[in-house]
């Protein structure tokens, strides 16, 4: 039920107490005829203190809210003249009696906040209320403040010092040690092998020319087609007995990888070059171009999932781990008490500390109301339990009434 419901409902309800309140008095006057025709002595006495009763019990009542019939009488409208003394009084109120340690620790340990958080969001229900305000507010929200230069420029920036922090060499030499025990050390020398015997193979053409240009004029180009079949011949020959396992040139290959792990293993300077060959490559514009397109391409991945609303992974993600962050707090005795605990002392400290602003806050709501405003705002709230007192009013006027009576015939 929404405000507007509930103060035409309040409204309802105190309609019906005043015209009961009215009908009880009516009545006293109808009595009070009755006995006057029919000389009715004790019913007499019997209304006509009813309606003193009830006539003053309406007087003060109306004289809280309002001047009784419009008239001006003095000490009258009581709560409008003096709202700002009220909303003083109220606020010291509040502050003095109410926001005090020992009352205010006494009610947040009692309240329990930890507990019922968790018990209100371990419902799937709630979980997704949560995170669907989360994916429709406040994730589109950042996505539109941040600045995507900014993001970029920093996630290269990271990316950078991180590259610098990394040792590559020592990764590379570990990479290679653990390799060289292994079969597959074997099988990587034949394989660069085979590749260096296919490209000098295709290369044929190139290094004929190559010796051509590098023999002697003199030699009017007998030679060359010699020479480079033995520069061929050779360099091949030297590759295929490589490839060989038992060779001698392989036993060699080996010993130099070998040889090149140990240095590398215990060399902070190749290290460091290998490190420096990997970061200069991270820092060419193509790399960094990449990189910095990694944002973009996030910002568009979460934009896309949030438009599928109720399909969204991100938002089925979040709920589901808000359920589960909600389960995992509430077996935990003791993280529940840390937070109620947390939660017990900032909530103490913002309180204690700005109990004379809380105090001064209501006092200057209620003092900026309208006269009018404050009296309709209290007269709905407590009024219909007012008319109480013109009820009784009535009914105790007319009992003291038959009292004084019988007193008096006695007498």
């Amino acid at each position: 039920m929404n405000t507007i419901d509930t103060n035409k409902t309040k409204k309802a309800n105190l309609g019906k107490m005043k015209n009961l309140a009215l009908s009880v008095l009516i009545l006293a006057v109808v009595l009070f005829f009755v006995a006057h025709h029919y000389e009715i002595a004790w019913l007499k006495a019997i209304s006509e203190a009813a309606m003193v009763g009830g006539i003053a019990d309406w007087f003060a009542v109306v004289a809280l809210f309002k001047h009784p019939l419009g008239i001006p009488i003095p000490h009258t409208a009581l709560i409008p003249n003096n709202k700002d003394d009220i909303g003083r009084n109220l606020g010291s109120f509040v502050s003095d009696e109410f926001l005090i340690k020992e009352k205010l620790e006494i009610k947040i340990d009692e309240f329990d906040f930890a507990t019922k958080a968790t018990a209100w969001l371990k419902s799937k229900k709630n979980a997704t209320t949560v995170a669907s305000l989360v994916v429709e507010n406040v994730i589109p929200g950042i996505l539109k403040t941040i600045d995507d230069a900014d993001v970029q420029h920093f996630i290269q920036k990271q990316f950078e010092n991180k590259m610098q922090q990394l040792n590559f060499g020592q990764w590379v030499a570990i990479g290679l040690e653990s390799l060289s025990k292994s079969d597959k050390l074997a099988q990587l020398i034949t394989n660069v092998l085979t590749v260096l015997a296919s490209e000098l193979q295709a290369s044929k053409e190139e290094i004929d020319e190559r010796v051509k240009t590098a023999t002697p004029w003199y030699t009017l180009g007998v030679a060359d087609k010699k020479i480079a079949n033995g520069v061929f011949a050779g360099l091949y020959e030297f590759i295929e007995m490589a490839k060989e396992e038992d060779s001698s040139i392989r036993q060699r290959v080996n010993k130099y990888f070998l040889d090149y792990i140990e240095e590398l293993k215990s060399s902070p300077e190749m290290q460091q070059k290998i490190s420096n060959l990997v970061t200069e490559f991270t820092q060419k514009s193509e790399v960094q171009d990449y990189i910095g397109s990694i944002w973009q391409e996030i910002k568009d991945a979460v934009n896309d999932d949030l438009e599928k609303g109720e399909a969204s992974q991100i938002k089925s993600n979040l709920t589901q781990m808000i359920i589960n962050f909600a389960i995992t707090i509430q077996d935990d005795l003791a993280l529940t008490t840390k937070i109620n605990n947390f939660i017990k002392i900032d909530l103490l400290n913002v309180l204690l500390k700005n109990k004379k602003a809380i105090g001064e806050l209501i006092a200057s709501s209620v003092q900026s109301w309208d006269k009018k405003e404050i009296a309709d705002k209290l007269e709905l709230e407590v009024g219909k339990d007012l008319q109480f007192i013109r009820i009784n009013g009535s009914v105790v006027g007319g009992f003291v009434g038959l009292i004084i009576y019988f007193v008096e015939q006695f007498i």
